[in-house]
């Protein structure tokens, strides 16, 4: 290399180490000024500065996702008032009962296929949960619309199982307890006609807010459907008697009847009373729409516990409770819109060709047993069969 051009590479040289030292100065200079200005469009640089962590971004574990819930969870809860242990039980009764009803079909049949209390190849007898309704309604996932999935769970998930499963005496939603099913038509209807002979014996067991006088008897009084007018317009069953107190008050008249009015009997047995509240058996010997909430609520002036409907005529509200029951329940009277109806199907008997009587008893839900606790109720002794 000639003496030209080693001065042509040292003046460029030279000429780029100024050029560096002028503007690390100069960056020196504007330090203060751009961090000012990074902190005011902190916002837009990070929108448009790319995102390291996409690039590396890992799959989402089981285990992430079950602590940020549990975390979510607690939050959530940290946030609300504390509720007493009673008012915490009522309200995951709640939840779960919707629950039960929003489920997938199939879980809410494994969970029947565990609660079954009898089989044989005629009748199936399961203990129906709270809150479940027996048929299809506004979308919820009702017994019914599992009947299927649980005849084949059944039978072993057999691919060729053609086993069935059919209603044949109902429960309303609210009520817990035994419930028949069978496994033909020809069976429903010979069970829907054994039960019109009064064949069929039923005995529920309910919690009343007060005492039955007298303390065991029977009543008969038809029941009719009627409309009750207001703010809230609604239908309701109410007494129709064929009864009235006489002119002096001392005999009853007989009255007309009401055409659309429904026979109505039923058995009551008080098992044990404390506090102005009791244990109740009762045996209805006819199947009227809400007849055992409509003899208690009307014709015993003893309101089902839970029972909401019944608890106003006139209007649609919570059950209003003695301050005393709320008390010993542990509640207020504004949070009595989540206590369950206690009114439990206690014991189904019914009889088998030549195989002698069917008699199943239902173990009580726990949230039964708790108010029975609760309020000083006594859990009766009952002779084995």
């Amino acid at each position: 290399m000639n003496h030209c051009t080693r001065n042509v590479f040292t003046g460029d040289w030279n000429l780029l180490l100024r050029s560096i030292q002028k503007l690390q100065t100069k960056c020196y200079q504007c330090s203060g000024t751009a961090l000012m200005s990074l902190s005011r469009g902190q916002t837009t640089a990070t929108k448009q500065a790319p995102d390291p962590g996409k690039r590396e971004k890992l799959p989402l574990r089981a285990i992430d996702l079950a602590r940020k819930f549990r975390q979510e969870k607690s939050n959530t809860r940290a946030a609300e008032p504390p509720l007493s242990a009673y008012q915490k039980r009522v309200v995951d009764l709640k939840r779960f009962s919707l629950q039960l009803q929003n489920v997938h079909p199939n879980v809410l049949a494994k969970h029947l296929s565990r609660s079954v209390l009898y089989q044989d190849q005629q009748v199936v007898v399961i203990n129906k949960p709270y809150g479940v309704p027996l048929r299809d309604s506004s979308g919820e996932t009702s017994v019914s619309s599992v009947l299927p999935v649980l005849s084949k769970m059944m039978d072993g998930m057999k691919i060729k199982s053609d086993s069935q499963l059919f209603p044949c005496l109902g429960l309303e939603k609210e009520m817990t307890g035994a419930l028949l099913l069978a496994r033909s038509e020809e069976v429903v209807e010979h069970v829907r006609e054994l039960n019109r002979s009064n064949q069929v014996e039923r005995k529920y067991w309910l919690v009343t807010v007060g005492v039955p006088v007298p303390s065991e008897g029977m009543i008969d009084i038809p029941i009719i459907e009627r409309e009750v007018t207001g703010s809230q317009p609604h239908y309701k069953m109410a007494l129709s008697p064929v009864y009235r107190m006489n002119d002096t008050g001392d005999g009853l008249t007989k009255v007309r009847a009401n055409r659309q009015s429904l026979p109505a009997v039923t058995k009551y047995k008080v098992l044990d009373s404390n506090g102005g509240c009791s244990l109740v058996e009762l045996e209805p010997l006819t199947g009227v729409k809400h007849q055992m909430r409509v003899h208690m609520a009307f014709a015993l002036a003893c309101l089902i516990l839970g029972d909401h409907k019944y608890s106003h005529w006139s209007k649609l509200a919570p059950q209003k409770l003695p301050e005393r029951m709320l008390g010993k329940l542990g509640l207020e009277q504004s949070k009595i819109r989540h206590l369950p109806l206690h009114l439990h199907a206690r014991q189904l008997t019914l009889p088998r060709i030549g195989l002698g009587n069917i008699s199943v008893q239902s173990p009580m839900p726990k949230f039964f047993t708790q108010t029975l606790s609760r309020l000083n109720l006594t859990f009766p002794k009952e002779k084995d069969d």
